[in-house]
């Protein structure tokens, strides 16, 4: 029998009743600051997932056994950020509502404060873990405030002080870093002091928004996004690190960032399927 062609990522077919996890797409880069291109990063890492398996050695799990609900990509305005944040926002709180657990597919990193708006009117203790290469803290840039370089400074005035914690950090102007000091707990360059932030988390109780920017990795490993930064960390230690944060009591996340038609090759696209297939694999072994 002939059936609609709907690309869904590898092995996350399941209906939205009974999925426990639930993908929507994000696909907007309009505040972009240098290379522009994430908005075709969900569709792209849909499409290449065909190229992984379902199963991972790294955990000895199969997303075949996962319940997860890919809902495809919203339709965004390209012209507001506000409207494309609110429209995000909505799709995050359905998802909430119905008590099943977030990942959005990014985009640029903006797109991270729409799903943080929604989470945290459910959430009111809400903490945000933030995998970066940049703190993303500026007030503003070049006039706006609301674009991917400030995305973290506006979740901020949401959450207050001492409630984000940045790791992989290695870029940013210096009134981000006086900033950071006094309001967020950054870790510079790599992922030290991760496992302690997660078990403190862990045994209160407090429910974390996990937001990763795939420009955390070095650029010799990923090189299609928008603004690279030499000094990264590898892909087996993000991969480490995203199985640490998912034993956190977490409520959301998002993956963001890949540009794809910036690396030719296709490596970045592939490894982004991997972060987002072990990540969906972590959450559902440690929330599901």
């Amino acid at each position: 029998m002939l059936k609609p062609n709907i690309e869904t990522f590898i092995g996350c077919d399941s209906d939205y009743a009974s999925a426990k996890i639930v993908l929507y797409g994000a696909p907007f880069d309009s505040t972009t600051s240098f290379r522009p291109g994430a908005r075709f990063g969900p569709s792209a890492m849909r499409h290449e997932s065909f190229g992984l398996e379902t199963y991972s050695p790294y955990q000895d799990a199969d997303l075949t056994d996962c319940a997860v609900f890919d809902s495809g990509d919203m339709e965004l305005c390209f012209g507001s950020p506000e409207a494309a944040l609110k429209d995000i926002e909505s799709r995050a709180a359905e998802i909430l509502e119905d008590r099943k657990l977030p990942v959005l597919l990014g985009g640029e990193h903006l797109v991270t404060l729409g799903a943080v708006r929604a989470a945290v009117k459910q959430y009111p203790e809400l903490h945000i873990i933030h995998f970066d290469a940049h703190a993303d803290l500026r007030e503003q840039y070049l006039g706006c405030t609301l674009s991917h370089a400030c995305v973290l400074r506006r979740c901020q005035e949401l959450l207050g002080d001492g409630r984000i914690h940045q790791f992989c950090i290695r870029s940013g102007d210096r009134e981000e870093f006086q900033f950071a000091k006094a309001h967020t707990e950054l870790h510079l360059f790599q992922f030290e002091g991760l496992e302690e932030t997660v078990a403190a988390l862990r045994e209160q109780g407090i429910p974390v928004y996990v937001t990763i920017d795939l420009d955390c990795l070095d650029p010799s490993v990923f090189p299609g996004t928008g603004t690279p930064e030499a000094g990264g960390v590898s892909f087996r230690q993000l991969l480490e690190a995203v199985r640490t944060v998912c034993t956190a009591n977490v409520i959301g996340a998002d993956v963001n960032e890949l540009a794809p038609a910036l690396d030719s090759s296709g490596v970045s696209t592939a490894t982004a399927c991997k972060v987002l297939r072990e990540l969906i694999l972590a959450l559902h072994q440690n929330k599901v």
